[in-house]
């Protein structure tokens, strides 16, 4: 009978634990390498590790455990061998010789998972520049796809060597690139200062892979965002309009998860993705509630916000997937959270609340006084979901009346006249 034929790539993971890393994170670390193994439709046979103080620069790992790991591929007859580090272009070129099958490192894999999962015109071009920034310094390493510079009579000549053709074209190619994606970000940053214009209330989803961001974003405003529990299920930014209880309207925008170890290239590439981050009036941290590594994963998510300075931002920290957190588990003190499921409508409406809590203290305080035969301003101010305070005043016959609003709302030019007071931001909520 024939061998069944393998529908699935199997790989060997192959990890470095460094005596002066936290060996938690560690950990962590070749659990996601497995996770996206299986996200790229992987199926993981073996994984193998090696304690070093250091990493060694021409194999990795110890020359013996890399003996080990080729004997080990041989005999489970592996298509890939995925280290769990992105490898230098030497470690490349000598691993690439040592196994009969190929090599890719955590970079290349989570490059592959972008590939298949971008879907708008930025998010490819994202994926395609830094899979060349990750290509051309290893362009040397290439050897079994690339033919090479040689020595003797036929190998000299007035053309290019096939070496210095690929990075001329490989530059190139970048550069343009790098203008497409400059064009993109323009044409977004325009769009963002135009709602910024027009003052509409931004919100960010932000948090690590599979905290289930998009279920989120979904549920709110019934957008159709894929959701998957793979990580990096979302690579686009998304942006939907949300209907608060008092009939407010804001903007709620999904972001691509974070990871650890996110690759350098990777960080590049999708910085500007990221950009609109810095623009949100208030950031939801959504946290897998469940998850037992979840406070790396907060701390791997404020470090990426404050590189993108936009740890000063409002933020809420959403405990998700409250459905599956149990009793007496420990959650993080934070200053200010919410404990949910997304599958909940209970929970999802008491999280609008402490939305617009957020929208509200962003507005600035007025008093007005307004006359009793003026009924015509009161309705319009409960006709807009504006949040007040009012009493009367018998002997004057007039309502004083608190309120929260925009300046740029389109009733404050109807109010204005009414204005007892000039604006003054205040920072508590009611």
């Amino acid at each position: 009978m024939a061998d069944e034929i393998k529908r699935r790539e199997t790989a060997i993971l192959v990890g470095c634990f460094l005596d002066n890393r936290d060996m938690e994170r560690s950990r962590l670390s070749m659990e996601e390498l497995h996770e996206l193994a299986r996200t790229a439709d992987v199926e993981v046979v073996d994984v193998i590790t090696q304690n070093r103080e250091r990493i060694d620069n021409a194999w990795y790992l110890g020359s013996g455990k890399i003996q080990e790991i080729a004997h080990r591929a041989e005999e489970l007859d592996v298509d890939v061998i995925i280290v769990n580090d992105e490898l230098s272009p030497s470690q490349t070129r000598n691993l690439d010789i040592a196994f009969d099958c190929k090599v890719i490192d955590r970079t290349q894999l989570i490059l592959d998972i972008f590939a298949g999962r971008a879907h708008t015109r930025e998010g490819k071009i994202q994926v395609e520049l830094a899979q060349y920034n990750y290509l051309l310094p290893r362009l040397a390493g290439q050897g079994k796809q690339l033919s090479r510079l040689g020595g003797g009579i036929g190998t000299r000549g007035p053309g290019e060597t096939k070496l210095e053709s690929d990075r001329r074209h490989i530059r190139r190619r970048i550069s343009e690139l790098k203008q497409q994606l400059s064009e993109l970000v323009r044409t977004r940053q325009l769009h963002r200062e135009r709602r910024k214009k027009n003052k509409v209330f931004q919100i960010a989803l932000v948090g690590y892979t599979n905290a289930g961001k998009s279920t989120l974003l979904n549920e709110l405003t019934v957008a159709n965002t894929l959701q998957e529990d793979k990580l990096f299920a979302t690579l686009d930014p998304m942006t939907r309009q949300l209907t608060l209880p008092s009939g407010l309207e804001v903007l709620l925008t999904d972001t691509v998860g974070f990871i650890q170890d996110l690759p350098t290239t990777l960080v590049a590439a999708f910085r500007s993705t990221l950009e609109g981050v810095k623009e949100a009036d208030l950031i939801l941290h959504v946290v897998d509630g469940h998850h037992p590594d979840l406070e790396i994963h907060m701390e791997v998510v404020d470090r990426i916000l404050r590189e993108l300075k936009a740890d000063d931002i409002p933020q809420l920290v959403v405990f998700n997937k409250a459905d599956l957190i149990l009793p007496g588990t420990y959650l993080p003190p934070v200053e200010d959270s919410i404990v949910i499921s997304a599958i909940r409508e209970e929970d999802r409406a008491g999280l609008l609340k402490r939305i617009e809590s957020y929208v509200y203290a962003s507005f600035d305080r007025y008093t007005l006084i307004v006359p009793a035969e003026r009924g015509d301003i009161l309705s319009l101010l409960h006709r807009e979901g504006v949040e007040m305070e009012q009493e009367f005043d018998e002997s004057e016959a007039t309502y004083r009346i608190s309120v929260r609003v925009n300046k740029d709302h389109p009733i404050y030019g109807r109010i204005a006249p009414f204005l007892l007071d000039k604006p003054e931001t205040v920072e508590e909520s009611w």
